[in-house]
């Protein structure tokens, strides 16, 4: 009978092994759902401040290594406060999706868009030298401004102002951030 329970217990043991592997896998995979779902903004289809952050700081490691080149824009959407007002903040959150997925539409697969305040926009070019980086950004703020959005019958204008800043040796997140962010200021005054 000794003998039985001996037998027995590598099976017990082998089963409980199994199980504990496949609840870790489990709870990894959902630690990784969550992480996910951390990083990406709870109104519009984009990646959200979070995201934005630990994309750019991969772009940047990768900049540093292979000296590949790329960007970041600032993008401002003017006037989200008029509409809000105007139209109720239905209209505004309306505006602002519609804007998430025209520059989602008109981007490259490797580029990301994100949102990183209530208008604030940044959008991440991989591989992009400064030419095509000022050049999509002007296609950008052109498509933008020419686009239909709208909201219950009724048509919302809107125009963005995009800063633009090359990724250089030795950035930090927030020091790329901030020059694009200073760089879409300046072209906003420019317009104004």
């Amino acid at each position: 009978m000794d003998h039985v329970v001996r037998d027995a217990e590598p099976d017990a043991l082998m089963s409980e092994i199994q199980r504990l592997k496949a609840e870790i896998e489990r709870l990894e995979s959902r630690v990784e759902q969550l992480d996910e779902a951390a990083c990406m903004d709870t109104l519009v289809p984009a990646a959200n401040r979070r995201g934005l952050m630990k994309a750019l700081s991969m772009l940047l490691a990768r900049h540093e290594r292979h000296l590949v080149p790329a960007a970041i824009l600032f993008v401002d959407v003017d006037g989200l406060k008029r509409i809000n007002d105007a139209h109720g903040h239905a209209a505004g959150d309306a505006a602002l999706i519609h804007l998430t997925r025209l520059m989602t539409d008109n981007l490259r697969k490797t580029d990301m868009v994100a949102r990183i305040g209530g208008d604030e926009f940044a959008v991440l070019l991989d591989h992009s030298p400064s030419e095509h980086a000022a050049e999509t950004a002007r296609r950008l703020a052109l498509q933008v401004a020419e686009s239909e959005c709208i909201h219950r019958g009724v048509a919302l204008e809107l125009s963005v102002a995009i800063g633009l800043a090359v990724i250089e040796r030795g950035d930090t997140p927030e020091s790329v951030l901030d020059r694009a962010d200073q760089a879409m200021y300046r072209e906003k005054t420019k317009a104004a």
